[in-house]
C-alpha cells in the first residue's frame, strides 16, 4: 500500500491550488509532490489517510507532465509519480519536456497538465501550444521565478481568461518608450489590477526553512593591458578583426576574466575547504581549463557534450553548465555551489543555487562562492544580478 506524507506547507498549498494556479515556491520546498497531491486529492477525488495511505480516486484522469529535458531524462518525475502508484487507478501519465509542447497542443480534452519550471516567455511556438492547451484541459503551472516584469504573467493571464491576448493586454497596460528605433515597453499602467490577479492565481508555498545560505564573493584578477586594447580599438584579439556589435563586445571582455588563471587558482584553494564541490560555468573555454582538476579528484560533467552522473567518492567536482543544468535534477551530497563566471540571468542563478537547497538535505549551513573581477564587465552582470534583473549586453556602456 502506497503512503505518502505531506509537509504542513504542502497541505496548506494543496488546498488553495485551483486550475490555472502558479505554485510559487523556492527552489526545493516540494513543488512536485505539491502538485501530485492536488492532482490526486481534488482533481481526481483521491484522499490521504491520516496514516499516509493513499484511497483510490473516484474520477481519474490523464495526466501530461511538461518539463524540462533533464527532468523527464533523469526519470524525476516518473520517481514522484510512482509514489502515488501511478499510473495507475485508472490514470495514465505522460512525461515529456517543453521541447515537445506542440504534440499535444490539439486533440486532447478534459486531461490535467501540470507545465513545470516556467518557460512561457513571449509569443512563441511554446506558448501558443500552452494557450491551446489551456482552452481543453485543466492545468497548473510550477515556478520557482514565476516573473521578472508583467510581460512575463502574459500568457498565464491569457490562459486565465483575464485578457482576450497579449495584443489586449498590451493595449491597456504598456506605455511604450518614444525614444527606441524598437517597439520597446517604458512601463506598465492599471497596475493595481494586474497585482490583483496575480494575486487570484499565484499560491505561494510558504516556508521556513532549516538551511542558512552562505554567499561569499571572491575576488579574482583579470588582464587589465588586454581589455584596454580592446576597449581602445574595438579589436577581437581572439579572431584578429573588427568587433562588430555589442555583444561581440561583452563576449571578448568576459572570455578575457574568465580565462584568467587565478579563476583556477581559487578553484583549487577551495576544493581544499570542501571535498565535493559544485561548479557552474558558461562557455565552453572554461570547461577546458576546469576539466585540468582530474589532475587532483574526480570530475564528472553535466553539458552539452556529456551527461555524466555526480561521482560515487569521497570527493568530487562536478562540472556543469547553465544552460544544460541549472535547473531539474538535485545534489545533497554536497552544500556547496562555486560559480565560476556569471551568468546574464539573475533567474538562472537562483535555480543553479537551489541544487543543493533541498527538503531532504542533511547539511544545515549551505555556502556559495562566486568568483568577480574588477573588470568593468563583471561588475556591469554583478550589478544587474544584485538587482534581480537580467544583464542587457545593448544596455552596457564602457
Amino acid at each position: 500500500m502506497k503512503t505518502i506524507c505531506l509537509y504542513p506547507h504542502q497541505v496548506e498549498a494543496v488546498k488553495k491550488l485551483d486550475s490555472g494556479s502558479i505554485l510559487c515556491g523556492g527552489v526545493g520546498t516540494g513543488k512536485s509532490i505539491t502538485s501530485l497531491a492536488y492532482f490526486y486529492t481534488r482533481e481526481c477525488r483521491g484522499a490521504i489517510q491520516e496514516d499516509g495511505r493513499l484511497v483510490s480516486p473516484l474520477n481519474p484522469k490523464p495526466l501530461y507532465i511538461i518539463t524540462t529535458a533533464r527532468k523527464r531524462d533523469t526519470g524525476e518525475w516518473k520517481e514522484e509519480c510512482a509514489r502515488w502508484g501511478l499510473p495507475g487507478c485508472g490514470i495514465t501519465v505522460v512525461i515529456d519536456s517543453w521541447n515537445n509542447i506542440t504534440r499535444y497542443a490539439e486533440g486532447i480534452k478534459d486531461a490535467f497538465y501540470i507545465f513545470d519550471e516556467q518557460r512561457l516567455v513571449g509569443s512563441g511556438v511554446w506558448v501558443k501550444s500552452f494557450l491551446k492547451i489551456a482552452k481543453n484541459n485543466r492545468w497548473i503551472l510550477l515556478s520557482a521565478t514565476p516573473g521578472d516584469t508583467w510581460s512575463d504573467y502574459i500568457p498565464v493571464f491569457v490562459a486565465n481568461g483575464f485578457y482576450k491576448n497579449k495584443t489586449a493586454f498590451l493595449r491597456e497596460h504598456a506605455i511604450y518608450s518614444r525614444y527606441t528605433r524598437y517597439p520597446k515597453v517604458d512601463r506598465y499602467v492599471e497596475v493595481g489590477k494586474l497585482e490583483a490577479f496575480r494575486r487570484r492565481i499565484t499560491v505561494t508555498m510558504a516556508f521556513e526553512k532549516k538551511t542558512e545560505a552562505h554567499r561569499m564573493n571572491i575576488t579574482v584578477s583579470y588582464d587589465r593591458d588586454k581589455t584596454k586594447e580592446v576597449l581602445r580599438n574595438r579589436w577581437d584579439i581572439f579572431k584578429g578583426e573588427p568587433i562588430q556589435d555589442a555583444g561581440a563586445l561583452c563576449y571578448i571582455l568576459r572570455r578575457i576574466c574568465n580565462e584568467d588563471e587565478s579563476r583556477l587558482e581559487a578553484v583549487k584553494l577551495m576544493l581544499t575547504h570542501h571535498k565535493r564541490l559544485i561548479i557552474f560555468y558558461n562557455f565552453d573555454y572554461e570547461l577546458q581549463k576546469l576539466r585540468t582538476l582530474s589532475e587532483l579528484l574526480p570530475v564528472a560533467e553535466w553539458n552539452g557534450h556529456r551527461h555524466e552522473p555526480i561521482p560515487e567518492t569521497d570527493s568530487w567536482a562536478y562540472l556543469v553548465q547553465y544552460s544544460a543544468g541549472a535547473e531539474g535534477w538535485n545534489c545533497v551530497q554536497t552544500n556547496a555551489v562555486l560559480f565560476y563566471s556569471l551568468n546574464y540571468s539573475y533567474r538562472i542563478m537562483t535555480q543553479a543555487a537551489g541544487r543543493i537547497d533541498r527538503l531532504n538535505t542533511p547539511f544545515t549551513d549551505l555556502y556559495y562562492y562566486t568568483l568577480r573581477s574588477d573588470a568593468v564587465i563583471d561588475r556591469a552582470i554583478a550589478r544587474a544580478i544584485d538587482n534581480k534583473k537580467t544583464f542587457n549586453e545593448r544596455t552596457f556602456r564602457v
